[in-house]
């Protein structure tokens, strides 16, 4: 058992790991509450169809990445690859799709199959906004003013810039992608094999292609913005007027895109330059025809999600550890008592331990080792008064203070 590791791509979160972890999700939590959402939690494996329906038969997640299995009853399922499509299958699934809009937000674990690095495992975890229901620009900018304000509120905003495009609407789309086609066919001695099978079924991934030879090629590529029809461009423009009234800075980058055809108007990415090539954070957009390839009506919405390991990474520093109280006993007389005194500790939200044996000493030696703020001394001479001593470990001070004050004094 001794050589037994974790599966390659998953690592255990302990200490500081789990402390930044935890900081990053409850930060979200708070702010994401703050903006009027509610947290929902889905099942963290889906019949596969949830996931091949929505992110596209020949995705390269579909294809290369998702952990799809049979089970016993012979039924295909898969482990979640991302939130999103689990959300709008609970829409539809728990009939919600009549109480609109929903604000949800969720935290949890997501699966691949990819190469680990840094900062990305095929066991990783996300946070996540979707408003679902309303069509307005003002909706965009609101998921991204909660995704900017929770950059924000965890101290790595300055380390991010967002960076936004439009998709256009299903008539932009078309001109687009027919411009595309035709830039790329004149150029196709020079692209790369991937994007040579993405020509003719899905010319806008071309766009987001890593090899060196494409991007050369995508430099001069046309943009959305000269085949925007003019409703499409007047969200655009109310887009970026919003997010000025919000005061969320903002650059345009026309090379932001979506692969699937559900995804219109809203691209965005926050992207940093700390993590290397992993340079993405927090990303998302609008996708109005999603809810429908669930089975249900056509639904407007709009989201995000965030990796919290790159997320952590990002902070300077980790929250510290909750320092707790130790209550020691002096002699077996009045352990009793002790025990007594460390449940109503508890009871009063205070952290506290007490070592389970041990003399004065060794028991003061433990409350510094497990990094507590002060030690709670009861002797019998101070049961007899009904006072204990709370030593002060940072400055050595010690008081006697009445029993039934204690827990007024920690706090």
């Amino acid at each position: 058992m001794a050589d037994l590791q974790p599966v390659r791509g998953t690592r255990d979160l302990i200490g500081e790991d789990q402390r930044r972890h935890h900081h990053v999700i409850e930060t979200a939590r708070r702010i994401a509450a703050s903006y009027g959402f509610d947290e929902w939690s889905t099942p963290v494996f889906e019949d596969t169809r949830v996931f091949s329906r929505t992110l596209g038969e020949t995705s390269d997640v579909v294809m290369k990445e998702m952990y799809t299995f049979e089970d016993r009853g012979g039924d295909s399922v898969t482990l979640r690859p991302e939130g999103t499509a689990g959300v709008c299958r609970a829409l539809v699934t728990n009939g919600l799709t009549q109480s609109l809009p929903q604000k949800v937000f969720y935290a949890g674990p997501m699966f691949r199959y990819e190469r680990p690095q840094k900062g990305r495992y095929r066991q990783f975890h996300q946070i996540g906004l979707e408003l679902i229901g309303p069509a307005e620009p003002l909706a965009d900018a609101e998921v991204i003013a909660c995704g900017r304000d929770i950059l924000t509120a965890l101290g790595v905003a300055q380390d991010t810039v967002l960076e936004i495009n439009t998709l256009g609407d299903r008539d932009s789309h078309a001109a687009y992608r027919d411009a595309l086609i035709g830039y790329f066919t004149e150029h196709q001695a020079g692209l790369s094999e991937d994007s040579l099978a993405r020509l003719d079924r899905n010319p806008m991934r071309i766009l987001d292609s890593k090899d060196e030879g494409d991007r050369r090629i995508v430099a001069d590529a046309p943009t959305i913005y000269e085949h925007l029809t003019e409703d499409a461009a007047a969200f655009y423009a109310r887009l970026k007027e919003h997010l000025t009234r919000f005061g969320v800075p903002f650059v345009e980058n026309p090379r932001i895109v979506r692969g699937l055809d559900y995804y219109g108007h809203t691209a965005f990415e926050f992207v940093t330059s700390r993590l290397g090539a992993q340079g993405t954070v927090l990303a998302g957009g609008r996708y109005d025809r999603l809810v429908a390839e669930m089975g249900g009506p056509a639904v407007p919405a709009v989201g995000w999600a965030a990796g919290i390991e790159r997320l952590s990474m990002l902070l300077d520093a980790p929250p510290p550890a909750p320092a707790g109280v130790a209550v020691i006993p002096v002699g077996e007389a009045v352990e009793g008592p002790a025990l007594d005194l460390l449940q109503a500790l508890r009871r009063a939200g205070i952290r506290a331990e007490m070592a389970y044996r041990g003399n004065l000493k060794r028991r003061l030696e433990r409350a510094n080792r497990i990094g507590a703020r002060a030690a709670v001394i009861l002797g019998e001479d101070d049961l007899a008064r009904g006072v204990a001593q709370v030593k002060d470990l940072a400055t050595g001070t010690q008081d006697a203070v009445p029993l039934a004050e204690i827990a007024a004094r920690l706090r």
